[in-house]
């Protein structure tokens, strides 16, 4: 059950303020997941081995000054323990936990938490309203249950992948871990609806939420399974458009950039071709409609792209948005970095570090007007920062107990 006002951390701030976490497992799916509910006040207990910790503390080519540079901000606002799961003690202080806690997410390959004595029903045994939240690569059931899965084999066996890139070419991975990602939003929103069923709804009990990448991915697919279940098609990959779907696609510009052009509806074709000077192109009956484009989609993006090399980026962003078309220049980081509207929306944040000293991070999503969430603090450097406070204010542990466990490498 939440945490009682007088316990709670109050440099936490959030709708989750209340809610303890528990967070077991590495890399990203599982703790992009436990982040998600950081930024909005849950109060994460990250629990790491006492060797090295999770390896997101090292991850990632670009480093500055030895440290990591994606580290800070999946850790930020979470609370660095550590504790031998492979030791009979280590596990007794995560169930110590457990028992304290409204929510548990790990993300091991199936099974391995149950030969920790550490499962679910182990779990519900000692608090039967936690909520566990299981992150895996095919999920918790089914034929490929036992299989190792990463964000790129769930976003290849989950459709994603097969969709992405130009027709005839291998297809290209995007740049980012999505698959983890997506699921840990996923994640997220499953324990978000069980808090709710079990504290609003009367539920009163807690449940399992399994999250699986492949699954995540396979969810984004829109309506590609009807299309193939009723017609035979196989969606196929179209490049930087849509596959029948005209204008929506990257055009390029005088100063060798490109922009995004989306005017596929009606309304919208119609104030792009006054935008160009050309109305008349509205009534061409090749482009009357959204099928009649579909249908010539090569010859229609060509005329734009002819007239869109006329301006360069930023003359042509302003044009197009006196005439109300929907379109946005493609942007790098840097170009992020610098956009007044992401810092006005506070998307762009400076922290100070102990470590970093003054760095930019991405802020906040979504917005809540009465209940905004916020970033007390970026993830501890240090490994297993927070036992004393957790272990010693929270379970009871003395300080001799705690420096037996450290020595003994429990912790």
């Amino acid at each position: 059950m939440p945490i009682p006002e007088s316990e709670r951390d109050p440099s936490l701030k959030g709708p989750l303020k209340g809610v303890r976490v528990l967070e077991l497992g590495q890399l990203l799916a599982g703790p992009f997941t436990t982040t998600r509910l950081a930024d909005f006040g849950a109060e994460v207990i990250k629990i790491e081995n006492p060797g090295k910790g999770d390896p997101m503390r090292e991850w990632g080519h670009h480093r500055y000054e030895g440290k990591c540079l994606w580290w800070p901000v999946l850790a930020r606002n979470k609370k660095s323990v550590t504790a031998n799961l492979r030791e009979v003690r280590g596990q007794d202080l995560v169930k110590r936990l457990a028992a304290e806690a409204d929510v548990l997410v790990e993300n091991f390959k199936p099974g391995t938490i149950e030969k920790w004595g550490m499962g679910p029903e182990e779990l519900h045994k000692i608090n039967p309203a936690l909520i566990i939240a299981r992150v895996s690569g095919f999920g918790q059931t089914g034929p490929y249950a036992d299989r190792p899965g990463f964000a790129s084999v769930g976003e290849a066996m989950g459709g994603l992948r097969y969709i992405n890139g130009f027709p005839d070419q291998p297809p290209p991975r995007s740049g980012i871990s999505l698959g983890d990602t997506l699921t840990g939003i996923f994640a997220a929103q499953g324990i978000l609806m069980a808090l709710y069923w079990r504290d609003a709804m009367g539920g009163g009990k807690g449940q399992v939420v399994d999250a699986s990448i492949m699954e995540s991915c396979f969810t984004m697919m829109e309506s590609s399974l009807m299309e193939y279940d009723k017609l035979g098609v196989i969606r196929e990959p179209s490049g930087t458009g849509l596959a029948n779907v005209a204008p929506s696609n990257i055009y390029p510009t005088k100063d060798k950039k490109y922009v995004v052009i989306a005017a596929n509806i009606d309304p919208m074709f119609k104030r792009l071709c006054e935008a160009m000077g050309q109305p008349e192109l509205a009534k061409d009956k090749r482009f009357i409609n959204h099928n009649a484009r579909g249908n010539h989609v090569e010859v229609l993006d060509g005329i734009v792209a002819e007239w869109t090399s006329t301006m360069t980026v930023k003359e042509l962003d302003n044009h197009l948005e006196k005439h109300g078309v929907v379109t946005g220049p493609i942007y790098s980081i840097a170009d992020i970095a610098k956009d007044p509207h992401y810092r006005e929306r506070k998307m762009v944040r400076y922290m100070n570090d102990d470590a970093l000293g003054k760095i930019a991070v991405p802020g906040i999503a979504p917005r809540l007007t009465e209940t905004e969430g916020d970033i007390a603090w970026l993830g501890p450097q240090e490994l297993g920062s927070h036992n004393k406070e957790i272990y010693g204010s929270l379970l009871g542990i003395s300080d001799s107990e705690l420096d037996e466990l450290s020595n003994d490498g429990i912790i």
